[in-house]
């Protein structure tokens, strides 16, 4: 694997940046992990890797998947809607990550929402922005590209 991405975000545009390089991340639900104790967040996904030059392809159509690690820090507490947390190999399709800010332009606090296919999704408090998104080493091919369809 080449180039290795290591990305933090510490801002709503850092963010986005990040939320680029996550979409159509697959996981298993059961593979999410949040660490109350120390206010850890941390998902283990399988990315799309939107980053490799398009020039790559062009010549040997290859599309690959990266394991990486989602790492949001500083979370107060989490919560989810549309995710059974009772069947841990359903697989999930993260879309994007979105911060909601809190009470004023001062305040750093908000929630992270991270957007999965089928309208799931968790929200996590957080006293302020701060991810991390590091692959970890292993890349294979992907036989296809994702589609949306607007």
């Amino acid at each position: 694997m080449s180039n290795p991405l290591k990305l933090m975000a510490l801002d709503t545009e850092d963010l986005l940046v990040l939320s680029a390089h996550v979409q159509d991340g697959v996981l298993k639900s059961g593979e999410i992990e949040y660490q109350s104790a120390t206010g850890n967040l941390i998902i283990p996904l399988n990315r799309f890797a939107w980053e490799l030059p398009s020039a790559q392809r062009l010549f040997f159509k290859k599309f690959e998947r990266r394991r990486s690690i989602l790492h949001v820090s500083k979370v107060r507490s989490i919560r989810s809607t549309a995710l059974d947390r009772d069947d841990e190999d359903e697989v999930q399709s993260l879309l994007s990550l979105d911060f909601v800010g809190g009470e004023g332009p001062q305040d750093p606090s908000g929630n992270i929402e991270l957007n999965f296919g089928g309208e799931a999704k968790i929200i996590a408090a957080v006293e302020c922005i701060e991810v991390r998104l590091t692959d970890m080493g292993a890349a294979w091919a992907a036989s296809s590209k994702p589609q949306h369809h607007v």
